[in-house]
């Protein structure tokens, strides 16, 4: 039976982080209503739906687009397969919740936005869930209201050790790599941040030569009238951390990207006067992101994060692999 209040999920996939995060975190919504889920083997789908108590399993992705109970379709599929599947979710009558990063490159990014334009009545975003979360839109607030003076200079680590061959991350074929898996986010946060994009972008690779991705990548972004930089890694200790410097204070944002669900997370605020901690209450920023989507859907309202951000996002990363390769400054 339909209910109103809620939108009709699917999920194109059993992948681990569908498995493990999102899905169970979308269950604990209130507008979402997970139906069904899809794999390439029907038994794998059956048993992550038994064990997610989801009440469909289709043994193909074609098999759930064709779901007409279906309304919308969370995407968190290899990078390679997140446009081809999504256009084929939009032509199929389903709005889309796509994993980060959008694809493989602008010119994914400009066809996705094209077929979202000959479906203007249907929803479609990037999953870049750290947007969503009370604390990053405090930090953001707090940046605009001029807290912290005139912003000079944004600093972002992210890094974890994956060293599996086997691992979709360090298969260069399908999009693996640290700049496409993690990079993505150093990327974005700056843009957040600032509500800009960089003028020109300077990045250096280190790649693996077993597995021909990049396992380290740093960079270094000129916006305005400030400059942000990153190193992402997947062959370094896991470690997550974005600090923000202004003419008038400093921002510390521990654990960034993947803060605990758990337990209550904080800013930190140095100025003349000493350190202050920001305290957020519990929360699950996958929660927060599948209801505000839902919401957009239901209320036929703008989605949070429009596809011009992807793109914005693509062309940044496509720039630092150029800058790379060409050893010099490159424009955005």
């Amino acid at each position: 039976m339909k209910d109103n209040n809620k939108l009709r999920w699917g999920i194109l996939s059993t992948a681990k982080i569908g498995r493990e995060k999102v899905i169970p975190a979308m269950q604990q919504g209130t507008r979402c209503k997970i139906t069904a889920i899809a794999s390439r083997s029907y038994d794998r789908a059956a048993k992550t739906a038994d064990s997610l108590n989801i009440p469909q399993a289709y043994g193909s992705y074609e098999q759930l687009l064709a779901d007409a109970e279906v309304e919308a379709i969370y995407n968190p599929l290899p990078n390679h397969l997140h446009i081809p599947w999504t256009v084929k979710a939009l032509k199929a009558g389903k709005h889309v919740l796509c994993e980060k990063p959008i694809g493989l490159s602008t010119g994914d990014a400009e066809n996705l936005i094209e077929e979202a334009a000959r479906n203007p009545q249907l929803k479609v975003m990037e999953a870049f869930m750290y947007k969503h979360h009370p604390r990053w839109i405090e930090a953001k607030e707090l940046i605009n209201s001029g807290e912290l003076g005139e912003i000079k200079y944004i600093h972002s680590l992210f890094t974890y050790f994956n060293n599996d061959a086997t691992n979709i991350r360090n298969q260069p074929d399908i999009g693996g790599g640290g700049l496409m898996d993690i990079g993505c986010y150093c990327i974005s946060a700056p843009r957040f941040l600032l509500g800009e994009e960089p003028q020109k972008v300077m990045g250096e690779m280190d790649v693996d030569s077993e597995f021909g991705i990049d396992w380290r990548t740093s960079a270094l972004m000129k916006f305005r009238q400030a400059s942000a930089s990153f190193t992402c890694s997947t062959q370094m200790k896991r470690y997550q951390k974005v600090t923000v410097i202004g003419t008038e204070g400093t921002m510390e944002i521990p654990v960034p990207f993947n803060p605990p669900t758990d337990k209550p997370t904080s800013l930190f605020i140095q100025k003349k006067a000493g350190m202050d901690e920001i305290t957020f209450e519990a929360c699950n920023h996958y929660t927060i992101q599948g209801e505000l989507f839902s919401q957009a859907v239901l209320e036929d309202s703008e989605v949070p994060t429009p596809l011009d951000d992807a793109l914005g996002n693509m062309q940044v990363l496509e720039a630092i692999k150029q800058s790379n390769q060409e050893d010099q400054w490159v424009r955005c």
